[in-house]
């Protein structure tokens, strides 16, 4: 059985510290950024997380990107 794999799109992660809590645990916020290009590189969509954090009052902590992906059987 083969299977076809569709890049439809992605969805990027913005993760900010706000904060720390009582036990010393980073407190996160996540802002999403939906319909980011398939075709856009890892390194494009990292170096515009890290620009849209430079424009928030708390640091990065993380940045994720999320594929979605077509499956089909041939």
């Amino acid at each position: 059985m083969a299977i076809i794999s569709t890049a439809l799109g992605s969805r990027l992660q913005v993760i900010l510290q706000t904060g720390v809590d009582g036990q010393g645990n980073p407190v996160l916020k996540t802002r999403s950024y939906n319909r980011v290009k398939a075709s856009a590189s890892d390194e494009n969509v990292y170096q515009f997380s890290v620009t849209i954090a430079g424009l928030q009052l708390h640091p990065l902590y993380e940045v994720n990107r999320v594929n979605e992906v077509s499956l089909e059987q041939i």
